[in-house]
């Protein structure tokens, strides 16, 4: 009765606007569409983890970072290595970064910004173009919820760092590279783009917020 109750508020909550929540197991389409955060049985799609629904769209609300080619990612050199450096990338699998990619050398727990140039047969990826990001903090997210805190073209990032003034550099594996300006502020209002990624009008909500902010700090 409780599940029953919760899909009839799902749908009328979320079915106003559009969007809806759907759950592991629950048929998204009547036919096979292959997508991130579904399976395919029986000639039917399904969820294998909750998501939200949104004009056929399915976007995961949960799930682990898998790397994909040309992606952005902030990794921390775990193994140093004859040839090269290990990296922690926030997924199942390691990042491997070949010395020839740089004239510099890193050390362990040294974070980096890296891209990922190929995934091999055994899903590690291998990466390039490495810069040491000095400093700062590190803030870690699930990786899904990463489209929400870029935004459409980018447009919540932009506020992010027009009012916070802060370096924000933000790796699709769910890290957050945070320096100067008022971390604390940038920090607050990311994890309310998480808390709140599946609701609809976010970005004006994180905007009015960070104008309230910003507002109160300066008369103080």
């Amino acid at each position: 009765m409780e599940r029953l109750f919760l899909v009839f508020v799902r749908k009328v909550v979320f079915g106003l606007i559009g969007k809806r929540i759907i759950v592991p197991g629950e048929v998204v389409f009547e036919f096979p569409k292959r997508v991130e955060g579904t399976f395919v049985e029986g000639g039917k799609t399904y969820a294998s983890t909750i998501s939200l629904l949104s004009d056929d769209r399915i976007i995961p609300l949960k799930g682990r970072y898998l790397p994909k080619v040309g992606d952005l990612v902030i990794g921390i050199v775990k193994e140093e290595k004859f040839n090269g450096y290990v990296l922690d990338i926030n997924s199942p699998y390691d990042g491997q970064l070949d010395a020839r990619e740089s004239r510099e050398t890193f050390e362990l727990a040294d974070v980096l910004s890296v891209e990922i140039i190929e995934v091999n047969e055994v899903h590690e990826a291998v990466l390039g173009r490495p810069r040491r990001l000095w400093g700062g903090e590190i803030l870690d997210i699930e990786p899904v919820k990463v489209p929400r805190v870029i935004g459409r073209n980018a447009s919540m990032l932009t506020a992010l760092r027009q009012y916070t003034k802060s370096d924000v550099i933000v790796g699709k594996n769910g890290r957050i590279y945070l320096k100067g300006g008022d971390v604390a502020l940038a920090t607050i209002a990311i994890l309310k783009i998480c808390r709140e990624a599946h609701l609809s009008g976010l970005t004006d909500r994180v905007i009015a917020f960070l104008q309230s902010e910003t507002s109160a700090r300066t008369r103080k």
